[in-house]
């Protein structure tokens, strides 16, 4: 297992974490977080973080990293993964990476895109547009332009829409276009033992279990959590805002819809996001299959140290 990487990639709610945990204890390896909202302190239920238990039987890296309030990238990200990994290794130990943040993956597995170079008054002119029209409007219009990066891209990631319709002003061709020839490049760090493990279940079981989490979180107390955070008078950064599980009862606690109407807007975005993923995962080449079924963590988990063992 020296110098070894094994991630696990799924769709939302499918298991990865309580195999990323099961696989860590066996290995004795240590957990990488590649969640973009896992990074935030107190975005503990909402994030399905790492319990406090959990984290005593193994050690976890890049969660509980800076406040909502503060703003994160997938650059940042990257220099935190490298230190964490060299550090493990260093330890003579194997990395168990999870997560399902796409391109925090895509940066840390392939290395950033970087496309060309801001030009500071297309920006203000969209961020003009965004003040007059809205973030919705910049986001319909990114989607007739660029379909692809538009189902990609949230739409209430100002940042990430202002980039898109950036690159297509500067280059004439869209975003997407782009990434998908930098997808093609080597792996960042060859150097590493890899090891892709995709997680899947069927979307009808995923759906339900998507459904039960969400019932599960709101009887721990994300609604608690979450007004928590949206009282911080420091705010909540653009990252941190639209976070699904959170964004949903922050627009509630700002009166656009009822508490059940939050949750209920929870699971339909946390549907959409597990079908964006598996459009996602289909396209990663290398990644071994494991269909988890009706089964739990325990029941494959002796797949992916196979799996492992063989790479």
């Amino acid at each position: 297992m020296e110098n070894r990487v094994i991630v696990i990639l799924g769709c939302t709610a499918v298991g990865k974490s309580a195999l990323a945990h099961a696989a860590a204890r066996t290995l004795g390896a240590e957990i990488l977080s590649i969640d973009s909202m896992q990074v935030y302190r107190g975005m503990n239920i909402g994030t399905a973080k790492a319990t406090p238990e959990e984290r005593s039987e193994v050690p976890y890296h890049l969660i509980d990293v800076l406040d909502p309030c503060e703003s994160f990238s997938a650059a940042r990200f990257v220099e935190l993964a490298d230190q964490a990994v060299a550090a493990v290794h260093a330890r003579g130990r194997p990395v168990v990476a999870v997560g399902g943040t796409t391109l925090y993956f895509k940066s840390f597995h392939e290395g950033l895109f970087e496309g060309p170079s801001a030009d500071a008054c297309i920006r203000e002119a969209i961020r003009n547009r965004i003040q007059h029209e809205g973030l919705e409007a910049l986001h319909a219009e990114l989607a007739r332009i660029d379909p692809v990066a538009a189902a990609r891209i949230h739409r209430n990631d100002a940042r990430r829409v202002e980039r898109a319709l950036e690159v297509y002003q500067l280059t004439g061709r869209r975003i997407s276009e782009l990434q998908q020839q930098w997808e093609r490049s080597r792996l960042r760090r060859p150097d590493w033992r890899w090891t892709l493990i995709h997680l899947h279940r069927e979307r009808d079981l995923l759906n339900r279990r998507i459904n039960e989490r969400v019932r599960q979180m709101r009887a721990a107390g994300l609604t608690v959590e979450a007004r928590r955070i949206w009282d911080d008078p420091r705010g909540v950064s653009p990252q941190a805002r639209q976070a699904v599980g959170y964004a949903e009862l922050f627009d509630n606690f700002g009166g656009c819809w009822s508490e059940d109407e939050a949750y209920e807007q929870i699971k339909i975005h946390s549907r959409r996001l597990g079908k964006q993923q598996r459009t996602w995962l289909r396209r990663i080449p290398g990644a071994h299959l494991i269909d988890a079924g009706e089964r739990d963590a325990a029941d494959f988990v002796q797949d992916v140290i196979v799996t492992a063992a063989k790479g």
